[in-house]
């Protein structure tokens, strides 16, 4: 069991030895080369070092510094490929708090002990992540329900966790300016994270949404919530690994990985806000064929003329319109010059339109078979071979897009499904349709 460091001074340490580390690991190999030491997979091996180092050190923080840590790991393309795979550990790794400090969080937040409030409290965590850990209890009815117990602190130190962290993940890019403003998006994202009530009533306005067919959503509970205490309905069902161990049917993995699919794209033909943290660790796989969405800590709305960009950005790969691409590039931050006259941006350039097309793939017929590797080592190949290494390119939002989006497709590559995506592409078309009228 672990502790929370809350304050200024324990944090701040913690991020100083931090940088220390990143900074010595990276003057080491500045040396080693100088002097003609250094070797040609050394520098693999001190990203891989310097990752491990700062999760073990972000670990101990928590909150902000893991959620940076989780919001860079999904293949944005610009951290160093051995930093992203560490740090997609992020999303599941993370000790949880002792037990006396989630008695006397929930005593303080809901002004009784869980012993008093609930028929049974499970003081062993069944979940626990970078904001927050999640408790099973039953109800004084005998409702079994979900309780999420926000670490102390987390909210007060966001705003200097995010000035911190943010120092060390520059010494890893080269346009710290173009950082500033993902991490800004990070900050105002983990404000509304924090925010408990907030939650619970993102988790009333999805259950009203998607609670009637085959997706199964939580309910709040305000009467055993707070801003940092989070009581839901408990929905009973397999995480992915959980289910893939049982060796399920191909017509099984077929089913849930419709299930997600269609999830996504009817968020989209809803033009309402996005579920926007598509990792395993927030779905599951019901006893009774339906798919349940957990958690809704990250919901976003896109500004719109950010959003029928992005969806643009499928009919025009599709057709394969490369004047439309090369102005939705222009648009949307991807390209900043002339990739005509300029042999930097042309190879930025060609790298993204043939990652756009490959991206494009699972939409040109009436299925698609994501458990095919070849697709599967494709992807990855792009995703992990950008031309501009450490180069922070594209709009802000593309942060919580592509962490919707890619995590979607890396979802189903893991599951093997097979989807019908032949409506999808209707909703887009439609979608965008509607919207240029």
């Amino acid at each position: 069991m672990s502790d929370f460091p809350s304050s200024k001074f324990q944090r701040g340490r913690i991020f100083a030895k931090t940088g220390i580390k990143v900074g010595s690991n990276y003057a080491s190999h500045y040396l080693k080369n100088l002097t003609g030491n250094g070797k040609q997979n050394d520098r693999t091996e001190l990203h891989r070092k310097t990752a491990r180092e700062v999760f073990g050190e972000f670990t101990k923080l928590r909150g902000t510094a893991l959620k940076i840590a989780q919001s860079f790991s999904v293949d944005q393309g610009f951290l160093p490929e051995e930093f992203s795979d560490v740090m997609t550990q992020a999303q599941y790794k993370v000790p949880p708090i002792n037990r006396s400090l989630v008695r006397s969080i929930i005593k303080r937040e809901l002004g009784s002990y869980p012993e008093k409030l609930f028929q049974s409290f499970d003081s062993e965590a069944v979940a626990a992540a970078s904001i927050g850990q999640v408790h099973k209890a039953i109800l004084k009815d005998g409702t079994p329900v979900a309780v999420k117990v926000q670490y102390p602190g987390v909210r007060d130190t966001i705003s200097s966790d995010i000035a911190l962290a943010g120092s060390i993940f520059k010494r890893l890019v080269s346009d710290g300016a173009k950082l500033d403003e993902y991490i800004q998006e990070v900050k105002e994202t983990l404000l509304n994270e924090t925010d408990y009530i907030a939650e619970g009533e993102s988790i009333n306005r999805f259950h009203k949404r998607f609670s009637n067919g085959n997706v199964i959503t939580p309910e709040w509970l305000p009467e055993f919530s707070s801003e940092r205490v989070l009581t839901m309905s408990f929905i009973e069902g397999q995480h992915l690994n959980e289910f893939l161990q049982g060796n399920p049917s191909q017509e099984e993995k077929d089913h849930f990985g419709q299930l997600l699919w269609d999830f996504f794209h009817n968020q989209i033909r809803d033009l309402d806000e996005i579920h926007a943290d598509t990792h395993p660790g927030n779905f599951l796989f019901t006893p009774d064929g339906k798919l349940g969405v957990i958690d809704y800590g990250c919901v976003k709305s896109f500004p719109n003329d950010f959003l029928m960009d992005y969806l643009c950005l499928l009919p025009t790969h599709l057709a394969q319109d490369e004047e439309a691409i090369r102005e939705l590039y222009y648009r949307l931050d991807v390209i900043l010059d002339d990739p005509e006259t300029n042999p930097k941006e042309k190879r930025f350039y060609d790298f993204c339109i043939h990652y756009g097309y490959a991206f494009a793939m699972p939409y040109r017929g009436d299925t698609f078979d994501f458990g095919d590797t070849e697709y599967r080592d494709l992807i990855r190949g792009y995703t992990k071979n950008a031309p501009l290494a450490n180069e922070p390119r594209g709009n802000k939002h593309f942060i919580y897009s592509t962490r919707v989006h890619l995590g979607l497709y890396h979802f189903l590559m893991k599951l093997g499904s097979v989807v019908q995506t032949n409506t999808s592409r209707r909703i887009v078309e439609e979608v965008l349709t509607e919207s240029y009228r």
